[in-house]
């Protein structure tokens, strides 16, 4: 009997995906946890994998081509199978998926990777490994590469890869843009006079998913914000004594001293829920970072519990992935409370919208000397603004108040953050 290959949830907040690259041609056989394709989910570039023995007789969909998630868009079965029935179907609306298809939203979906047989696994390609995909004549490649270079219009066959076996990977990409690739499309590029006066870029599925939270949130939310300045003083005093052997950054503190208020407040450590406020007991701290995508946040776990040292080194890794679009789903999901730094990028002040159902953000601005009284004396400092915006349905102004109030002794008394 014939297996339908759907479209599927490949993370939990997948509505639609986008099918990069197939991986298997029309008249391949394919065992159960084969890789058929590569989907651009709403946060990464995911696999998808068979479901079923068997050949695969027909692809319904193009590559680059984004459809909902249910969607049919293949077809495996016996060599000699009548499938036409179903071919004739997939042109109508979308099938709906058995509910071994779409996997539950209320627990975080795994990775394909995980769900494949073990010879699957051990075969997954990766940006460092060695391919496992047969060129047949076609160029080997990552598949951050095939998407770096389809969205920068760079031709794979013009690239000698640098990776094992010649495999095409990130870096081969930013150095043929760099060296001015001959073959990146003029819709990529900023036209020349005489070459049009626009170019249009089809969304991304991450950006397409960004616009639909931003309407989510900032529309609907009654939001407030509350702006405070923290001295960073005795911070950096503390930083210079630990030395590089536990070098820590200001973020790393404003993360470590932002969760540990959170666990003192479980009021703002809060998910408005329609009918219902859910009061967390555990600290799950988002940390937003910006990708050429868009934004992603990934979440630090029970982040009030871990020293300071650990939470730099999630951290580190969490936005080096995440700007990879390594991310797992588990990691970006589950979020409690989210901090957005723009220090780094001399920004003074901002406000961040609210991840809903979250109720609160906090916005970091950049690290600033100025001249302020300390005991009736002018002194040269380190000077940090922060804004917090609040969901008032749930954050009162004295609650976000208290809230930045404990925040401030934490960052400026950040031995109490070191334990």
């Amino acid at each position: 009997m014939a297996t339908k290959v759907f479209m599927e949830a490949l993370s939990p907040t997948m509505e639609e995906g986008r099918l990069v690259k197939w991986n298997r041609n029309e008249g391949d056989a394919v065992k159960g946890g084969d890789i058929l394709a590569e989907v651009e989910t709403d946060k990464a570039v995911m696999e998808l994998v068979a479901r079923g023995d068997g050949i695969l007789r027909k692809r319904l969909i193009n590559e680059g081509d984004a459809v909902p998630v249910g969607t049919l868009v293949g077809i495996i079965g016996a060599k000699d199978e009548d499938i036409s029935a179903l071919v004739s179907g997939a042109t109508a609306a979308a099938a709906t998926p058995p509910a071994s298809a779409v996997p539950a939203v209320a627990a975080a979906a795994p990775t394909v990777a995980a769900s494949a047989p073990a010879s699957a696994r051990s075969t997954r390609p990766t940006e460092t490994g060695a391919s496992s995909i047969p060129s047949g004549g076609r160029t080997v490649s990552s598949p951050l590469a095939r998407k770096l270079a389809g969205e920068r219009g760079v031709d794979l066959a013009r690239i000698a890869g640098s990776g094992p076996s010649g495999r095409i990977i990130k870096r081969d990409i930013e150095a043929a843009e760099a060296a001015g690739n001959a073959n990146v499309s003029a819709a990529v590029r900023r036209p020349a006079s005489g070459e049009g006066d626009f170019s249009d870029i089809p969304l991304t599925q991450i950006r397409k998913t960004i616009a639909r939270r931003l309407a989510e949130s900032i529309g609907p939310i009654p939001t407030f914000y509350l702006t405070a300045e923290f001295d960073l003083q005795r911070a950096a005093e503390m930083r210079a004594e630990l030395g590089d052997e536990f070098k820590v950054s200001f973020n790393d503190i404003v993360l470590k001293a932002t969760a540990t208020a959170l666990a003192q407040h479980p009021e703002v450590n809060a998910h408005w829920l329609g009918d219902r406020v859910r009061y967390h007991r555990r600290v799950h701290l988002g940390m937003a970072v910006a990708t050429d995508d868009g934004l992603i946040v990934p979440v630090i776990f029970d982040a009030d519990q871990k020293r300071m040292s650990k939470i730099s080194a999630e951290a580190k890794d969490l936005a080096g992935r995440a700007r990879d679009r390594k991310l797992k789903p588990e990691e970006y999901t589950g979020s409690t409370f989210s901090v957005s730094n723009l220090g780094m990028f001399g920004i003074d002040q901002f406000t961040a919208i609210i991840n809903p159902p979250e109720v609160g953000i906090l916005a970091i601005g950049a690290i600033e000397e100025k001249a302020v009284v300390i005991e009736g004396a002018i002194e040269r400092r380190k000077r940090l603004r922060v804004t917090m915006s609040c969901d008032h349905r749930v954050v009162d102004g004295a609650v976000g108040a208290r809230f930045l109030q404990t925040l401030r002794r934490m960052i400026e008394n950040p031995l109490m953050l070191v334990y």
